[in-house]
């Protein structure tokens, strides 16, 4: 990526994982450059705030606590706020000074005051699913949802940041949990995706479809339903699925070598103190599958598409062309699980030891793959696809397996592009020309990026000792381009006089529009959304 590699020595990146306390009311910051008169509304971020409980520290990434960023625009001035979200997960903790509720990679011991009769009692109500929505925000209807990877979704107020309730997916619908990337249509209409129970015990994945606004002002969510199921590889072990693909008329689902062990799961729970993060397990021969499904009505093809392992979080955008579709996504490469390298422990590390432990990891990529809606039995050993612009294949062997090699659209050593976004908004699910994304350096994020998909041509903004956020990209309402925009980000820069800052890029060559500087250190965030 046409970039100095930026080393961080003095290990400065540590702050972004440190304990914040919430603002009683909002800041004001200090604007240098110029706010584009059409940025209005709010930018929300989520992520984790508090990282120990009393003297228990919580040790993974996605465990602490789900804090919730605003910053505000209005008239050329910016304000910031933010709460912690009031989770069952956050409320017992500082209830009871201490970790109640088992979280990702960070085990809750049973109360000590408790005797050994009514902790065996509570034994047998099973596992206490955690609720800390720290990962994404996103709106059902008129609604905003703080959401994680559970059953459990918070509604959210993203004017006071205030909580509002607890809503639990199974009670609508088949499910044992819902990613934090739905897909949202132009009417409103969200789609997502999670484990569930299939036909005879076996393991499956369900496409979820809510309904946009009701007339009759009801709930959207209580409509939701299963639009369409796709089968599990193995029977017991579904694969850990953080997103899907959507176009105008199909979904795809990757279901990569990651599993989840359900045996393990459920019982070494109780037992011996087990997390989440124990019951993944890599299923090494297993490679990647591709699933696609109609949209409407939901039908599931089946056909097999398989490619080499990958661990996959994100895709970045899916669409359909002359009979194929274009599947683009942040792959890492191999079978082994990336969030093995996102313990605390290791992002806190020094520069050093953050950069060995990275030496060890998957290595990532951009993918394009391209899969044909078109297969024919007679047509082996050949490659099926024939779109003028992509290297990527789709060969077709004897067994009726189509086997597909990706087009690299990037590749840097240890230098991901994650986190990635689009104009989604035009773009969604149609051809398109340019992604946006986080730059992760041996998984520490010091950089912005923007990739030209047709032509690979990349844009870098980055500053010594400063680390963004996933960058949002907010069009401009007079723009033709694609890139006529901007795009959002929250740099932490713990060295800086004022320790973190808004930065607003502009979405063509990401050079610096203004930026908005607040006298308050801002933790990591995940995800979030521009809400006009």
């Amino acid at each position: 990526m046409s970039m100095q590699k930026f080393e961080h020595p003095a290990g400065s990146y540590k702050k972004i994982f440190e304990t914040c306390e919430e603002l009683a009311e909002p800041l004001p910051t200090t604007v240098t450059g110029r706010i584009p008169s059409y940025l209005r509304g709010s930018l929300l971020r989520l992520g984790p705030g508090l990282f120990e409980v009393g003297d228990e520290p919580f040790y993974h990434l996605f465990d602490g606590q789900a804090f919730m960023h605003k910053f505000d625009f209005k008239n050329g001035q910016v304000t910031y706020f933010n709460k912690f979200i009031r989770t069952d997960a956050y409320v017992r903790a500082i209830t009871e000074k201490r970790v109640v509720i088992t979280e990702f990679g960070t085990f809750a011991y049973p109360d000590p005051c408790k005797n050994i009769f009514s902790r065996f009692f509570s034994y047998f109500k099973g596992v206490e699913v955690t609720d800390n929505c720290l990962v994404n925000v996103y709106p059902i209807g008129e609604d905003f949802y703080a959401v994680t990877e559970t059953n459990y979704i918070t509604k959210v107020n993203t004017d006071t940041l205030e909580t509002l309730k607890k809503v639990d997916m199974c009670n609508y619908v088949n499910i044992n949990g819902v990613t934090a990337h739905p897909h949202i249509e132009a009417d409103g209409t969200v789609y997502n995706i999670g484990n569930c129970m299939g036909k005879g015990a076996t393991l499956a994945y369900n496409i979820v479809k809510i309904p946009p606004t009701q007339k009759d002002k009801s709930d959207p969510i209580e409509k939701s339903k299963v639009v369409v199921q796709f089968p599990s590889a193995e029977r017991f072990k579904p694969s850990y699925v953080h997103s899907f693909g959507m176009s105008e008329n199909y979904f795809v689902f990757v279901e990569t070598p990651v599993k989840i062990n359900l045996l393990k799961f459920l019982s070494a729970w109780s037992i011996r103190g087990s997390n989440y993060m124990d019951c993944f397990e890599s299923n090494e021969a297993q490679g990647t599958n591709f699933h696609i499904a109609k949209k409407s009505p939901g039908e599931y093809i089946d056909l097999k598409f398989k490619g080499a392992a990958i661990g996959m979080f994100h895709h970045i955008n899916t669409y359909e062309d002359d009979g194929f579709l274009v599947v683009d996504l942040c792959a890492w490469k191999g079978f082994e699980f990336v969030y093995n390298y996102l313990w605390l422990a290791n992002l806190r590390a020094n520069w050093d030891e953050v950069k060995k432990a990275a030496m060890m990891a998957p290595q990532p990529e951009v993918r394009r793959y391209v899969i044909p809606l078109d297969v024919h039995k007679e047509e082996q050993g050949k490659n099926l696809v024939s779109l003028p612009y992509t290297t990527a294949t789709a060969t077709m062997h004897s067994d009726g397996m189509v086997w597909l090699e990706p087009e690299v659209l990037f590749s840097g050593p240890r230098q991901a592009f994650e986190f990635p976004q689009i104009d989604y908004k035009r773009h969604g699910g149609r051809n398109y020309t340019y992604a946006y994304a986080l730059g992760l350096n041996h998984f520490i994020p010091d950089r912005i990026c923007k990739l030209n998909v047709k032509t690979k041509e990349t844009w870098v903004w980055q500053e010594p000792d400063s680390y963004p956020s996933e960058p949002l990209f907010v069009q401009n309402p007079d723009g033709v381009d694609e890139d006529d925009g901007i795009l959002l980000t929250i740099v932490a820069a713990p060295g800086a006089q004022k320790p973190a800052y808004l930065l607003i890029l502009n979405a063509k060559d990401l050079s610096e529009v203004a930026r908005a500087e607040v006298d308050y250190s801002i933790p990591v965030t995940f995800h979030g959304m521009y809400k006009p």
